[in-house]
C-alpha cells in the first residue's frame, strides 16, 4: 500500500474543487489535518513599522466561524469514512509531527499568502516534503505582470491583465472516491474555545450557515439576483450583496467555482465578477507590502496627525454617533458579524475622516467583529478610504453620512438597526437631529461641515 498522504487545511474549508484533497487522494491514502495556529509569532517583514503584529490571532466572530466550519468539514468526512484531525500549537512544529507519526510520503496545502501563512509554509517545507497547489485566488499574485514584467500597484491595469487569464479552469468537483489512512489521535474541537461563552454576544449569527454546504447554497441563490446586482449592491435595504465573503474568508467555496456560476448569467454580471478580482487585488498587494495591515502606503501619512478620542471611537463601535446610517452599520456589525459593503466604506470614512481617529483602530475592530475578516481585504479597504493606501481613493473624498443615507434609500435598513428611530418618516430619519430629534437617540457627535474642513486641514499639513 502507498505511504499515506497528508492533507494539511487551512482556510480551504473544503472538499470540492481542492487542489490538494484531488491531489493527495490520487497519491495514496490521506489524513486531513487542521491545526489552529494563530498565536505564534511570525517574522516581521522587511521595513516593518513598529507595533506590526508579529503575532496574529483570529477575531472572536471569526472565531465562531471557524468553529462551525470545522464541524462541518469534519460531517463532510465522516460521511466518507474519514476523520478530521484537529491539532493546536505552531503549524511548522505540528504538521512535520503529524506527518512523521503517520509515516506521510508528504504533505498538501493550498498556497495562501499572508505574512504568517507565509512564514508556515516555509516552516513545514524545511521540515517535511510539502507540495503546494493554487487554489485561493483566481491566479497567482506573481502571475499578473506588467509589460516590463515588474508587479502591478493600481487596479485598473491590474484587472485588464488579469482578464487575460481568465475564464479560470473549470472548478472540480470533489473526488468520487478518497481512501483514508487510520488517524492519529485529535483534540476535541470544543475543548478549543472558540464559541463565545456567557454572554453569547452571537445570538444574531444564526442568519449565517457556515460550511461547504451552506456556502453552495448562498452562491445558488446569489445566482438568481445576480443580474441585479450593479444597482442593488449599493442599496443597505436590499439584499442585493452575494454575503459569499465569509465563506470566501474560510474557503469553504473556491473564487473559481463562483466565478463560473456568476458568469453564466449573462453580461450584467461584470460588476460582481471585477468584485471577485478586486479580492485577488488585495491579496497582490499584501503579498508586495506585508505591513499593509499596519503601514500606510503613502508617505504623506506617516505624519498625519490623528486624534486620541477614546469617547469618539467607543461611540463609533457602539453605533452611537448621531449619524444613524453609521449607526446602523456599526449596530448590524456586532449583531452579526457583517456589515453592507456601502455602508462600510460611510462608517470607516466617518471615523477616519469626521473623528479623525486612526485607521487601524477600525481595522482592529473589523477583525475582531468580523465573520468575513482577511488580512488582505480589509487592509486594503480601509487604507482606500483612509486614502493612504498603495491605490486608494483621494483623501479629499469624505463621504457625507446624511446625503448617502437618502440617496442610496437606506431608511428601511435604518428601522431594522436603529429601532429608537422606526417611527420617524423616511425624510426625517435620515437627519433626526434637525427634525425634532428622538427619544433615546443621541445627537450627532460633530457637525459634517466642520469635520470636512477639519479632515482637509489635517491632510493639507501632513502634506506639508
Amino acid at each position: 500500500m502507498p505511504a499515506p498522504q497528508l492533507i494539511w487545511f487551512r482556510n480551504d474549508l473544503r472538499l470540492a474543487d481542492h487542489a490538494a484533497v484531488r491531489a493527495a487522494a490520487a497519491a495514496g491514502p490521506v489524513v486531513a489535518l487542521f491545526v489552529l495556529d494563530d498565536e505564534t509569532p511570525a517574522q516581521p517583514p522587511e521595513g516593518a513599522p513598529p507595533g506590526w503584529r508579529q503575532g496574529w490571532r483570529r477575531g472572536a466572530a471569526q472565531r465562531w466561524w471557524l468553529h462551525h466550519s470545522l464541524a462541518s468539514l469534519a460531517k463532510s468526512l465522516e460521511a466518507r469514512g474519514g476523520t478530521l484531525v484537529l491539532r493546536r500549537g505552531a503549524c511548522g512544529e505540528v504538521v512535520p509531527a503529524v506527518a512523521a507519526e503517520i509515516g506521510a510520503a508528504a504533505v498538501h496545502t493550498l498556497s495562501h499568502y499572508e505574512p504568517w501563512a507565509l512564514a508556515q509554509q516555509a516552516a513545514v517545507a524545511a521540515a517535511t516534503t510539502l507540495h503546494l497547489h493554487d487554489g485561493v485566488l483566481l491566479a497567482r499574485p506573481d502571475s499578473v505582470r506588467t509589460g516590463s514584467d515588474s508587479r502591478y500597484r493600481i487596479f485598473t491595469p491590474w484587472w485588464r491583465r488579469l482578464l487575460e487569464q481568465m475564464p479560470p479552469a473549470l472548478p472540480q468537483p470533489a473526488p468520487a472516491h478518497i481512501a483514508f489512512a487510520p488517524p492519529p489521535a485529535s483534540d476535541a474541537l470544543a475543548e478549543w474555545g472558540l464559541l463565545p461563552t456567557a454572554p453569547n454576544w452571537a445570538t444574531g449569527f444564526t442568519v449565517w450557515t457556515p460550511g461547504e454546504a451552506g456556502a453552495e447554497a448562498r452562491l445558488a441563490a446569489f445566482v438568481d439576483v445576480a443580474s441585479g446586482y450593479d444597482v442593488a449592491r449599493n442599496l443597505p435595504s436590499q439584499d442585493g450583496t452575494s454575503s459569499l465573503s465569509p465563506h470566501f474568508a474560510m474557503g469553504e467555496i473556491s473564487v473559481a467555482s463562483v466565478w463560473h456560476a456568476v458568469a453564466a448569467t449573462g453580461p450584467a454580471a461584470e460588476p460582481y465578477l471585477r468584485e471577485l478580482g478586486w479580492r485577488d487585488f488585495a491579496t497582490n498587494i499584501l503579498e508586495q507590502f506585508p505591513a499593509h495591515g499596519d503601514a500606510p502606503g503613502r508617505e504623506a501619512f506617516t505624519r498625519f496627525a490623528f486624534r486620541d478620542d477614546p469617547a469618539g471611537l467607543k461611540a463609533w463601535q457602539q453605533g452611537q454617533t448621531g449619524y444613524p446610517i453609521v449607526d446602523a452599520g456599526m449596530r448590524q456589525l456586532w449583531a452579526t458579524g457583517w456589515m453592507h459593503n456601502r455602508v462600510r466604506m460611510i462608517a470607516a470614512s466617518f471615523l477616519v475622516k469626521h473623528l479623525l481617529i486612526d485607521w487601524r483602530h477600525g481595522e482592529r475592530w473589523f477583525w475582531d467583529c468580523l465573520v468575513d475578516a482577511d488580512l488582505a481585504a480589509n487592509s486594503l479597504g480601509w487604507q482606500w478610504v483612509m486614502g493612504s493606501g498603495v491605490d486608494s481613493s483621494p483623501f479629499n473624498r469624505v463621504f457625507a453620512p446624511l446625503s448617502q443615507s437618502a440617496k442610496f434609500h437606506a431608511a428601511d435598513y435604518i428601522r431594522q438597526w436603529v429601532p429608537e428611530l422606526r417611527k420617524l418618516s423616511d425624510a426625517a430619519l435620515h437627519n433626526p437631529a434637525e427634525n425634532g430629534g428622538a427619544p433615546g437617540y443621541p445627537k450627532p457627535l460633530i457637525g459634517h461641515e466642520f469635520a470636512r474642513g477639519r479632515a482637509l486641514a489635517a491632510y493639507s499639513a501632513a502634506r506639508g
